[in-house]
């Protein structure tokens, strides 16, 4: 069962309930709205073990909205969504996955085995499969992008986030398999030139969430430490005593 956390939000609220007059009131949300959100954000987990089932049809399109009110630089949009329908097709993407998975391996030299022993997608499992992709045209989007342009990932990758908070909030579990060749992918689905997958997406019922993220519990990577990837100033140089409230050692 999952571990119940409590948010950093409601921790704040009752050690300072002063808005200074830099927050008007109205725009706060009440403690328990503001504990939702931190509740989603800390207990969604990549998922990779899926229970079958089906989402409802009505479900899967409040997912989709809250991906597509995702913010986007110039609010370009670049994100574009398309259901893989049948098993067939499925199998297909599987087949590409499992293709990457070994060369994955290969590269991994000495964690290899380690590897090969990881579930990476559930594919076949759940209840949907998505493919997020690049829009075709994305050129023509300058504003924000002239020396970013991979500012069009990065809203995509926010239109990601957001379904995934929206998914855990319904008690959907979801993953994300980025372990496959963009250029076979978009063969197989058919895309136009310049289009780009960027994310295969699990999503669907679970019989449970983990309570730590998967590649954690399999002592893979640990969660880095809050006040390891905060500067102030300059790179390197560690955020003031004043700059957060707390350590952040407790991640």
């Amino acid at each position: 069962m999952t571990r119940a956390v409590e948010s950093p939000a409601v921790q704040a609220a009752a050690a300072d309930t002063d808005l200074t007059g830099a927050t008007a009131p109205e725009h706060v949300f009440s403690p328990a709205q503001q504990e939702a959100v931190y509740r989603a954000i800390f207990e969604r987990r990549d998922m990779r073990h899926f229970a079958g089932g089906a989402v409802a049809p009505a479900v899967m399109r409040r997912l989709l909205m809250a991906a597509h009110h995702a913010p986007s630089v110039g609010f370009m949009q670049p994100w574009r969504f398309l259901r893989v329908a049948t098993r067939a097709l499925r199998a297909e993407l599987q087949a590409l996955v499992e293709q990457e998975r070994q060369q994955t391996a290969t590269a991994l030299g000495e964690r290899m085995d380690a590897f090969l022993r990881l579930k990476v997608e559930g594919l076949m499992d759940a209840a949907e499969v998505w493919v997020v992709a690049l829009s075709e045209g994305r050129e023509q989007h300058v504003f924000g992008r002239r020396t970013l342009p991979h500012m069009d990932l990065a809203s995509t990758a926010c239109a990601i986030q957001n379904l995934w908070l929206a998914a855990r909030a319904e008690g959907l579990g979801m993953g994300w398999v980025s372990m496959f060749d963009p250029v076979a992918v978009a063969s197989l689905l058919g895309m136009p030139e310049g289009a780009e997958p960027v994310a295969l997406l699990c999503i669907g019922p679970v019989r449970h969430f983990y309570d730590d993220p998967m590649l954690q519990q399999q002592r893979w990577a640990q969660r880095t430490a809050l006040d390891d990837v905060l500067f102030e100033d300059t790179w390197g140089q560690p955020l003031s005593a004043g700059g957060t409230a707390g350590s952040g050692r407790g991640d």
